[in-house]
C-alpha cells in the first residue's frame, strides 16, 4: 500500500515548498505523486523533508579501526602507509559473520545519519590464505545481506586486485583481495551481477582497485566490460604521490593518463580521491564526463591532502562524496568539506558557485543528489513523481536550525547540520 508523507516542507532542487505531501509505494520504491495532503496522510510536522544522500564510496569494515589507529607509528613517520599496516591487520582476522556483522553496523549508521545509497567498494573476497570459499563470491553476498537487513540501497563494487605493484606479488595481507586472473574476476562479477539481479535494493558495479593493483591490461579487460554491460567503474587514482611516482616508472604516465590510455576514462569512471590530479589529468577527467569523488574526513584522517576542489569545479568535473574507512559518517560533513576545502586554499569565502547562482548550497545539493547518484548509475535523487523514493526527514526543531527562514533552510542544513538532524528514513518507499 503506499504512504502519503505530509511534512511541514519538502526540499529538493526546485527549492523549499510548504503545503504538499508525498505519496511512495513501496511496490515500485517511486515516488508516486506530489500534491496536496488527503485524509489518512502520515503527518509530519515540524518536518523537512529531503531527497537523501548518496556515499558514493565505503569500505564498510574499516569502521572497525575506530580509535585503533589513532596511536603513533613505533617507526617514526607515520602516514597512509602505515594505517595500511592496521588495516590489513583487521581485514585478516574478519570471517563470514564477521564482514556481514560491521556492514550491518556501517549500514545501519549511514541510513540513520542521512544517507540512503551506498557504493561498497568491496575488496575482501577470500580465505586469509587467498583460497576461495565455497562459492566464491560469498563475502560479497554477506555485504549485500547486511546492506539489505538494514534498508539500505547499495552498488557493491566488486574489486579487481591482483598485485602488490609492478613487478610485486601480493603481500600475505593482501592474498584475501586477489584472483589470479582477470577472467576469474569477470566470471565473478558476472556470477554476481546474474545473482542480484531481482533484488529491488542492489546493484552491481566493477572496481579496479588502483593502478597500482591492477596491470593494464586488466584495466583494458575490465573497461571492455563494463562497456558492453553498462556497468559503473570505480577506482582509487592519484590519492599518494608514491602511487603517482610508481606509475609513471611503469607506465610512463601519469594514473588518469593511463585510465585514458586503457580505455578505462569515460563516462560512467568514477576517480576516488583524486587529491593528486595535475591540471592535465583534470582536463582528461572533465573532457571524458568522468566524476571525482572525494572522502574529505578520510582523506583528512590519513593526511592524503585535499581534492583540488576549486579546480575541479572550474573544470566542470561532477563531485560526489564517500565515507570511505567510516571513521566518521556524515554527509552533510562531507559535502561541507567540499567548499571549506576550497576557501582554505583559496583564502577566500563562497568558491564552488555556478554561474547565476548565490552561493555554494545549490552545487554541493547537486553532488548529494544528482552527481553521487548518477556515478552509482542511480536516478537522481528529486521529490517528484517517478523519482525514487529514497527520503529523509530533517527536524526543523533543531536548535542548529530552529528559526532559520525557509530560503536559507538548505544552506543552514548543509553547512550547520550533522546526523543528528534526521528523524526518519524512506527507502523504497519503506521506512
Amino acid at each position: 500500500m503506499t504512504t502519503v508523507l505530509a511534512p511541514e516542507l519538502v526540499l529538493d532542487a526546485d527549492g523549499p515548498r510548504r503545503g504538499l505531501a508525498v505519496t511512495v509505494d513501496p511496490a515500485t520504491g517511486l515516488i508516486t505523486d506530489v500534491g496536496t495532503a488527503t485524509e489518512g496522510a502520515l503527518a509530519l510536522p515540524g518536518r523537512v523533508l529531503m531527497p537523501g544522500v548518496a556515499n558514493v564510496h565505503s569500505h564498510a569494515f574499516q569502521r572497525d579501526l575506530r580509535g585503533v589507529v589513532e596511536r603513533a607509528a613505533p617507526e617514526g613517520r607515520d602516514d597512509f602507509w602505515t594505517w595500511r599496516t592496521a588495516m590489513y591487520d583487521l581485514a585478516g582476522r574478519l570471517d563470514p559473520d564477521g564482514i556481514e556483522d560491521v556492514a550491518r553496523r556501517a549500514y545501519r549508521e549511514m541510513r540513520s545519519a542521512g544517507f540512503t545509497s551506498v557504493g561498497e567498494f568491496h575488496y575482501v573476497h577470500h580465505r586469509p590464505d587467498g583460497t576461495p570459499y565455497d562459492d566464491p563470491n560469498e563475502l560479497a553476498m554477506r555485504v549485500i545481506a547486511a546492506a539489505e537487513a538494514e534498508g539500505m540501497r547499495i552498488v557493491l563494487l566488486l574489486v579487481a586486485y591482483a598485485r602488490a605493484g609492478a613487478g610485486r606479488p601480493a603481500e600475505p595481507g593482501q592474498r584475501r583481495f586477489c584472483d589470479p586472473d582477470v577472467a576469474t574476476y569477470l566470471a565473478r562479477l558476472d556470477d554476481l551481477r546474474r545473482r542480484t539481479v531481482d533484488r529491488t535494493l542492489v546493484r552491481v558495479g566493477a572496481a579496479p582497485h588502483s593502478v597500482r593493483a591492477v596491470p593494464a591490461d586488466w584495466l583494458e579487460a575490465i573497461a571492455a566490460h563494463c562497456a558492453a554491460h553498462g556497468l559503473p567503474l570505480h577506482i582509487h587514482a592519484c590519492e599518494q604521490r608514491r602511487e603517482i611516482e610508481e606509475c609513471l616508472a611503469e607506465h610512463g604516465v601519469r594514473p588518469v593518463e593511463l585510465l585514458r590510455r586503457t580505455g578505462a576514462l569515460g563516462p560512467r569512471t568514477v576517480i576516488v580521491h583524486g587529491t593528486h590530479a595535475d591540471a592535465h589529468e583534470m582536463d582528461l577527467l572533465a573532457r571524458a564526463g568522468a566524476t571525482v569523488c572525494a572522502c574529505p574526513a578520510t582523506e583528512a584522517d590519513l593526511g592524503d591532502g585535499y581534492v583540488p576542489a576549486e579546480e575541479l569545479h572550474r573544470r566542470g568535473v561532477p563531485m560526489a562524496v564517500g565515507t570511505d574507512a567510516n571513521g566518521r559518517i556524515d554527509p552533510f560533513a562531507e559535502l561541507r568539506e567540499l567548499e571549506l576545502i576550497a576557501r582554505r586554499t583559496a583564502e577566500r569565502r563562497n568558491v564552488l558557485v555556478a554561474p547565476g547562482e548565490e552561493g555554494p548550497t545549490p552545487g554541493l545539493l547537486r553532488s548529494a543528489w544528482r552527481h553521487g547518484p548518477a556515478a552509482l548509475g542511480l536516478p537522481e535523487g528529486r521529490i517528484a513523481p517517478g523519482a525514487p523514493a529514497d527520503l529523509i526527514a530533517v527536524d526543523l526543531t533543531h536548535d542548529r536550525i530552529a528559526g532559520v527562514a525557509d530560503e536559507h533552510l538548505a544552506a543552514a542544513i548543509v553547512f550547520t547540520g550533522g546526523p543528528e538532524l534526521v528523524r526518519e528514513t524512506w527507502i523504497g518507499g519503506r521506512a
